[in-house]
């Protein structure tokens, strides 16, 4: 199991060789990865998709993306996937958790990048202030009436 993702992450299933990988037929987010070093457990994010099915991608090596993967990785030996089916996600969910993978990672092999950007017309201005003050003011004997 990998993590990947903003504060705890997301446990993802592999890596494993995407070479000898047979997706199963299920709902997921998938990173596509290879090994910076060889020698170290350490992988670099290249491509970062989602799926209604998996087996429907034409992995390993006939997906649109396959080309840029080998070229990064320097070999279809060298390329590596794991998953993460979104546990009573939806579409929507896996979206959003690809989008959230794509904006930290920003996967050479991704057409499309997005921002990690926060904007105050959204919800409001950030503040790292403690927010600790009482809602109203009552003493510690007084009921909301």
């Amino acid at each position: 199991m990998i993590r990947l993702g903003s504060l705890a992450g997301y446990p993802f299933d592999g890596p494993r060789l995407l070479a000898g990988w047979t997706p199963p037929p299920v709902a997921a987010v998938y990173a596509i990865m290879y090994k910076p070093e060889p020698e170290k457990e350490n992988y670099a994010v290249i491509y970062v998709g989602h799926a209604d099915d998996l087996s429907a991608q034409r992995f390993p090596f006939q997906h649109p993306r396959a080309a840029c993967w080998i070229q990064r990785a320097g070999s279809k030996w060298k390329v590596y996937v794991c998953s993460f089916e979104v546990p009573g996600g939806t579409r929507a969910h896996r979206e959003q958790i690809a989008r959230e993978l794509t904006a930290v990672y920003r996967p050479s092999c991704n057409e499309r990048q997005y921002d990690h950007a926060w904007k105050d017309e959204w919800i409001g201005e950030y503040s790292a202030a403690p927010t600790t003050a009482p809602v109203t003011r009552r003493g510690p004997d007084q009921r909301p009436g």
